[in-house]
């Protein structure tokens, strides 16, 4: 029953009636963290196509909403970059950068704007791009090419609690958290706000696949050691939190 008590807690939680009485670092007038992850010097980036050029993804938003469905069988053919890059512009795509560099305005909706999630691809089937693990760069809208090698999709379902129609994706959506950004301006309320703008995010890749010609499977059920350790992150300052195959979909997929 308790632990119960703390669950809900959690899901009442509410910052604003309390905010004169919180000294979160942003009251503190302590610099923001970066809103991106930076790349390492000498890495391979690959340059997406713009938003304003994308010619795919043109599917009604209606449309788009009454398909909306839950895939867990995907066909062997591959997603074009520009179908990728339409996928990543959906999910993260910056609109515009704010504060000096040091905020930005996304395609999807964030607590006080601090889109805290960083995206990994593991990488099967893209046309143009080598099998691998890639991380999106939201505010240069490139990939950062980390490691090639096929095979990891595979492992993301066997770390997924061995749910094999993961490895069947073209490439897995791999978001994870880097929870100070949230906890700079919400503190102890941030854990809901994450929560939250991970559903935002999910959904939206739902519906810019739906609008490819594409399906997608939200999966929270994972291995977090696993998954931590198959993207090389620490499991504390960063960790993931969300997992979406995306592929070209059967007639007969199963849906929710």
């Amino acid at each position: 029953m308790e632990s119960m008590e703390t669950y809900r807690r959690f899901l009442k939680a509410y910052w604003w009636d309390e905010r004169d009485k919180v000294d979160t670092d942003q009251k503190q007038h302590i610099p923001p963290p970066p809103p991106q992850k930076p790349c390492a010097p000498g890495t391979v980036r690959i340059d997406l196509a713009a938003p304003e050029e994308l010619t795919v993804g043109t599917m009604p938003l209606g449309e788009a909403m009454q398909r909306r469905k839950s895939h867990r069988a995907f066909t062997q053919e591959s997603l074009t970059l520009e179908e990728l890059a339409f996928l990543l512009w959906a999910t993260q795509g910056v609109r515009e950068i704010v504060a000096g560099g040091r905020g930005t305005r996304r395609i999807v909706p964030s607590a006080g704007a601090r889109h805290p999630f960083e995206t990994y691809l593991a990488v099967e089937r893209v046309a143009g791009l080598e099998p691998g693990l890639y991380r999106y760069l939201p505010m240069e809208h490139q990939l950062c090419l980390l490691h090639t090698g096929s095979g990891l999709a595979e492992k993301v379902g066997c770390a997924c609690r061995d749910q094999a129609f993961i490895g069947q994706g073209a490439v897995v959506f791999i978001w994870t958290v880097i929870p100070y950004r949230a906890e700079w301006r919400y503190l102890m309320v941030a854990p809901k706000m994450i929560a939250l703008d991970a559903g935002h995010l999910c959904q939206n890749l739902y519906l810019a696949s739906e609008a490819i010609g594409a399906g997608t499977c939200a999966v929270g059920a994972y291995r977090q050691d696993q998954m931590d350790a198959l993207l090389g992150v620490d499991g504390q300052e960063e960790f993931v939190i969300y997992i979406a195959p995306v592929g070209r979909v059967t007639v007969n997929a199963s849906a929710a």
